[in-house]
């Protein structure tokens, strides 16, 4: 377990506070700032083949150990890459696992395992879109995921479901029974401004949802550019 701050509302940055000898890992780039006494150790995390499955998942090749190698209390920050939440994920809390958005993770303890995780089903790999990859953080102390916009916990009941557009969906728990379902329907695919899949939940589980999916903002921030550049012609 490890002490931390979440500091800032729309561009979160947590602080994690370390111990003599303690350490937190990070996706290469995250390290906003950090107090003396702290070294940075950087690496595949595990190999050729746990470096290449995070760059399945969008992550970088490799990942960075900061270790606290001074007295007292250290300390180090990571930064959100874009508008969004950091959200606290205690893995002793979920049966050790979670399952999130294949760019969500920030930070984590040492001894946290990043790995990739394929839907159940291979038509959803096909058709699922963002759903397809996904990230699975596995081992029993504090992770941070990152997620857009407002972030919405769902406790699902056992049998319960719940639709979702897969941009949205940014965590759950292994006992969440997921599947990518088609909409149906030529006008809804056509008209319906809606992705064309979602993703299916049965519970019982925990869901985060965030409102702002990266790839949505991406695709505002385009359009909005090539109109610029148009009306500049």
């Amino acid at each position: 377990m490890i002490d931390y701050n979440i500091i800032g509302d729309d561009m979160q940055i947590v602080e994690v506070e370390l111990d003599p000898e303690e350490s937190v890992r990070a996706e290469v780039g995250a390290m906003a700032y950090m107090g003396p006494g702290i070294k940075m150790q950087t690496s595949t995390g595990g190999g050729l083949f746990s470096g290449l499955k995070r760059m399945l998942t969008g992550e970088s090749f490799f990942i960075t150990s900061f270790v606290y190698e001074g007295k007292d209390k250290g300390f180090v920050a990571f930064g959100a890459p874009y508008p969004g939440k950091i959200i606290p994920i205690d893995l002793a809390k979920f049966d050790g696992n979670i399952l999130c958005q294949k760019d969500a993770f920030l930070c984590a303890a040492k001894g946290i395992d990043i790995d990739v995780a394929l839907t159940k089903r291979l038509g959803s790999g096909f058709f699922g879109g963002e759903g397809f990859i996904l990230q699975k953080l596995s081992g029993d102390g504090m992770a941070f995921v990152h997620a857009g916009g407002t972030i919405i916990k769902k406790e699902l009941a056992d049998g319960e479901h719940l639709r979702v557009d897969t941009g949205c969906l940014a965590a759950f728990t292994d006992s969440i029974d997921y599947n990518i379902q088609f909409i149906g329907g030529f006008k809804n695919a056509l008209f319906g401004g809606e992705g064309v899949f979602l993703a299916s939940l049965k519970g019982p589980g925990t869901v985060y949802l965030q409102s702002l999916p990266l790839s949505r903002l991406a695709d505002r921030i385009l359009a909005a550019s090539t109109f610029q550049q148009q009306g500049e012609r």
